[in-house]
């Protein structure tokens, strides 16, 4: 009796595990990567002249000093998406995952909040999934980088979030864009559920924030990229 009762055990667990198995299957079908691993194919540099490079299966991004924030967007907008990578970031350089984001080759005049603002050429403009390594750890959160120019959803009621980054080492981010529904994930952890319907199509860029005249270099560098576009509804 005692074999049989382990056995029905076992063979519960194993249906499990084929259950949960196939549901990650389902959940990774459909994604395809934005990222070779040894080139910067299907990518183009906006904004400022920081450098980028590709080192170890990575985007590596280096600061240049007296230059604004510069960015590396994909070729290809995106709409309606679940996006994944990792990222890996200096302490001391602010950076940020652009994704519906804009950006113009003349300069152009929009209306925000019935105010009209003009955005530079080549300015990249958009929601930013920021990354912040600072003691203020807002990796997660999401801020409207030349555009509205404040955080739409930060992570100061989020303890949890901010305890999720991991300095000096690979963190991972998931992204999802439905809708007027963006949400983010840092380390697995929930990090902000914003409903904002400014933008529902943009360009995805890697940023490497503005150092002022600091001339040592910062880097940051991301990795493992993909995407899986979804049905807008």
């Amino acid at each position: 009796m005692m074999m049989r009762a382990w056995w029905k055990v076992g063979a519960v667990v194993a249906a499990l595990v084929v259950s949960v198995s196939a549901a990650w299957a389902a959940d990774e079908e459909g994604f395809v990567s934005l990222f070779d691993g040894k080139t910067l194919d299907g990518w183009h540099q906006h904004g400022g002249k920081a450098k980028y490079r590709v080192e170890d299966g990575a985007i590596v991004g280096s600061s240049v000093p007296n230059t604004p924030n510069t960015f590396l967007c994909t070729e290809k907008q995106y709409g309606d998406f679940i996006l994944e990578l990792e990222f890996k970031v200096d302490p001391a350089l602010n950076s940020g995952v652009q994704i519906r984001s804009e950006v113009f080759d003349e300069p152009k005049e929009i209306e925000v909040e019935g105010k009209k603002i003009k955005i530079p050429a080549d300015r990249v403009h958009g929601y930013q999934v920021e990354i912040d390594p600072s003691d203020r750890s807002y990796s997660g959160a999401i801020y409207d980088e030349g555009r509205r120019g404040r955080f739409l959803a930060d992570l100061k009621d989020n303890e949890a979030a901010r305890k999720a980054f991991k300095q000096n080492e690979w963190n991972k981010f998931r992204i999802e864009c439905r809708g007027d529904s963006i949400k983010t994930w840092i380390n697995g952890v929930p990090a902000v559920d914003l409903k904002d319907d400014m933008t529902a199509k943009g360009y995805i860029c890697l940023q490497v924030h503005g150092v002022g005249k600091k001339e040592e270099p910062l880097e940051v560098a991301w990795r493992n990229i993909k995407i899986k576009e979804l049905d807008s509804k």
